[in-house]
């Protein structure tokens, strides 16, 4: 079987992993698993037989080298990344050696962690007449971020933001806000979305980082901007009785 399975296990909670991922762990002989986000509940799905690799102390080429080893055998192999692969997985890097390799790769997509602290939250991102942009981004840290999606930048818009990878700066995130958000801008910090240990800061632009730092949180955490964590929205045409479309007549 010459295909690797890279898949989501979701934000943390082990039932928000997709019933495909979940027979996909059931019935895979080799396991590599990001083990410093992805949590280990996940594991106790495998066969018992199954061989399991903590990535979390891995190089790019140690992984790649389980896979093709695993491969040789005609072994299972899925690959476990924490949220959904697809955002800040570094998917795209084991998939083109993999290529290389003539090995097929198959992604099965996971509950992201910025979804999961909306639900946290039970907010929506896209508000009628409020917003109906999402944008997702970093702050640049050891990892650079190109110039023209600096945060001041796309700040600009004044859509609904989430904030990956960088509450620990978070001073630095809000003085790039500010740029173009008002002080009063709600924002929410969500530390470890749907795990039991789960915690979150509302405030806005001009306390929330006070608030993050009495509540000690330096990681694993979404920052979510914009005032669709505010009150003020329009209601949907979607429902509206007045509003027609091809299910339903205005009344």
């Amino acid at each position: 079987m010459k295909k690797v399975y890279f898949i989501g296990a979701g934000p943390g909670d082990p039932e928000l992993m997709t019933l495909k991922g979940k027979r996909i762990v059931e019935t895979s002989d080799i396991l590599i698993y990001a083990g410093s986000l992805v949590n280990p509940e996940v594991m106790k799905w495998r066969k018992k037989e199954s061989d399991v690799y903590n990535s979390a102390s891995m190089t790019l080429d140690e992984v790649i080298g389980v896979m093709l080893e695993g491969i040789k055998l005609n072994k299972k192999i899925v690959r476990i990344h924490t949220g959904d692969p697809s955002i800040y997985g570094a998917i795209r890097e084991q998939i083109d050696r993999l290529s290389k390799e003539n090995i097929e790769s198959e992604v099965v997509p996971g509950v992201s962690s910025f979804v999961a602290s909306a639900a946290a939250l039970n907010m929506e991102f896209t508000l009628p007449d409020i917003t109906q942009t999402v944008i997702l981004t970093r702050m640049e840290g050891r990892t650079p971020v190109p110039e023209e999606e600096s945060l001041d930048k796309l700040a600009s818009h004044k859509a609904s933001m989430a904030i990956f990878l960088s509450v620990q700066m978070i001073d630095k995130v809000v003085d790039k806000l500010l740029v173009h958000y008002p002080l009063s801008t709600p924002v929410a910090v969500v530390q470890r979305a749907s795990w039991p240990d789960q915690l979150t800061v509302l405030g806005n632009l001009e306390n929330i980082s006070q608030k993050v730092k009495e509540a000690n949180i330096s990681k694993t955490a979404q920052i979510l901007v914009g005032n669709f964590l505010g009150n003020e929205y329009s209601l949907s045409k979607l429902y509206d009785k007045s509003f027609s479309h091809e299910y339903r007549d205005a009344k």
